[in-house]
């Protein structure tokens, strides 16, 4: 007679778990609003993070660009858009959302930024002093500052051979600067060999520079290089022997050093 009575009560239990779970998935599901950006699925920030990189190819506005990657709480905000944008690029070959990954993730770089102290309940906080104006001072006129000419191509001005055994590859080095001699990021630079070709953009490593940008040669192959904005493409690049400190020879490291023409006066 238990045995009987219970069944009901199981039948029961069960009927209203199956309801319930049909009420709570089919008929008023739970609906995420206005959730934080940092609880999204990692392809869901992949694509969060292109769309901030392209507003700010955009419209330039950096700080805006900082207030939305703040919502992800990245700890390394310009490390995860270089590596990123070299992703996207070998995966899809998306130049304009590589260069824009590029373009933000070097800007970035340039001016880390900012964390202000949160005061302590009580605490006063503390608030940024203006510096005092200095009226200028006359002085004579000053040679014209060279300046970038747009759509200018770029111009080889320098060819080092490196031996440097901290490197620990062959690397052949890029340096693309304006005619002011600032680094400029998002210039894509192909390479070309016997048995194959691959493009990179500068500014992907902040840290060595805005206009830096490497590639890993292997020793024994010939190299061509061309820049996107530069007219002549520079051919004959291969690793030199170098001789370590116990006199081990080791495959050297090239430096291309790329410029703007200033402008004419």
């Amino acid at each position: 007679m238990r045995r009987a009575s219970t069944l009901p009560m199981l039948f029961g239990l069960a009927l209203g778990l199956a309801a319930g779970l049909y009420y709570s998935w089919r008929v008023d599901p739970v609906a995420y609003i206005d959730t934080d950006p940092s609880s999204l699925r990692a392809d869901y920030k992949a694509e969060y993070l292109s769309l901030v990189a392209s507003a700010y190819a955009a419209t330039g506005d950096l700080e805006r660009a900082r207030l939305r990657l703040a919502w992800l709480a990245l700890p390394e905000p310009a490390e995860t858009l270089s590596r990123m944008a070299q992703s996207r690029l070998a995966a899809s070959g998306l130049e304009t959302e590589a260069r824009a990954l590029a373009a933000l993730a070097a800007a970035l770089g340039e001016r880390p930024l900012q964390v202000l102290k949160t005061p302590a309940p009580g605490e006063t906080p503390a608030t940024p002093t203006a510096s005092p104006t200095v009226a200028p001072t006359p002085t004579r006129a000053a040679s014209p500052t060279p300046s970038p000419t747009p759509g200018s191509a770029f111009e080889l001005v320098d060819r080092e051979a490196i031996c440097d055994p901290a490197l620990g590859e062959s690397l052949l080095q890029i340096e693309v600067l304006d005619a002011a001699g600032e680094g400029v990021p998002g210039i894509q630079v192909l390479v070309i060999w016997d048995e194959g070709q691959d493009r990179f953009y500068t500014g992907l490593k902040p840290e060595l520079g805005l206009g830096y940008a490497d590639f890993s040669m292997q020793p024994g192959t010939v190299y061509s290089l061309q820049l996107s904005q530069a007219t002549i493409p520079i051919t004959g690049l291969a690793a030199e022997d170098c001789v370590g400190p116990e006199g081990e020879p080791y495959p050297g490291s090239i430096q291309l050093t790329f410029q703007q023409p200033p402008a004419s006066p």
